[in-house]
Formats: structure tokens, sequence, C-alpha cells
């Protein structure tokens, strides 16, 4: 089992900062992406960001030049820095991992959602 701890959410105002951190922990064998997702009221969940074992990032348009996601890979976390938060920004941000790990004995792939955490943008 593989499980994914997140942090940093909370409030901001418009223009502020935040960072989340994501930590995996479980019978891991490797983490091939790491990456944030959203989910905002009566929205679809939608990608933010997404950071590779190899250090490749991908971003959403809304979010690019503002945010910055980052990984420690030995320590099977991964970060997310935002900027010039907006109120748009406004949603449940969670974590997801996709990788292979150990389970029966047996190595299999796994694909692992965080609890979420909130993010608030308002003045």
């Amino acid at each position: 089992q593989v499980q994914l701890v997140e942090s940093g959410g909370g409030l901001a105002q418009p223009g502020g900062s935040l960072r989340l951190s994501c930590a995996a922990s479980g019978s891991i064998v490797s983490i091939n992406v790491m990456g944030w997702y959203r989910q905002a009221p009566g929205k679809q969940r939608e990608l933010v960001a997404v950071i590779t074992n190899t250090g490749s990032t991908n971003y959403a348009d809304s979010v690019k030049g503002r945010f910055t996601i980052s990984s420690a890979n030995a320590r099977n976390t991964v970060y997310l820095q935002m900027n010039s938060l907006k109120p748009e920004d406004t949603a449940v941000y969670y974590c997801n991992a996709h990788g292979k790990g150990w389970k029966n004995r047996v190595i299999s792939a796994f694909d692992t959602w965080g609890q979420g955490t909130l993010v608030t943008v308002s003045s």
C-alpha cells in the first residue's frame, strides 16, 4: 500500500503565496510521476502540474509562470510553490503518484491519490 499525505493548504490573499507538500510512503519500489490536481466547487478535477522522476514538468496554462513544481526524489516528496495567487485558484488540491510498489509479495503498478488540502484565495 502506498499513501500520500499533503500539507500546506490554507488561506492566502490575492497576490500571496502558499507552498504545498506531498509525501509518499509505504511499500514503494519506484515513483514515475507525481503531480498536483485541483477541484473547485462545481467543477471537474483538473491537472495543475506534474513532474517525472527525470525532472520533466508540465503545467496547466492557467498556472504557468506562477506555480512551480519540484521534487525530492530520495524522500518521495513533491512540492508546489504557488505565487501570485488568484481567487480562481481556490480549490481542493490533490496529490497524485504513479509508480510501482509491493503488494501481496508482487511488484505491481499503483496510482494513488491523497486526501486533498484546501486552498482558499480571498481578501
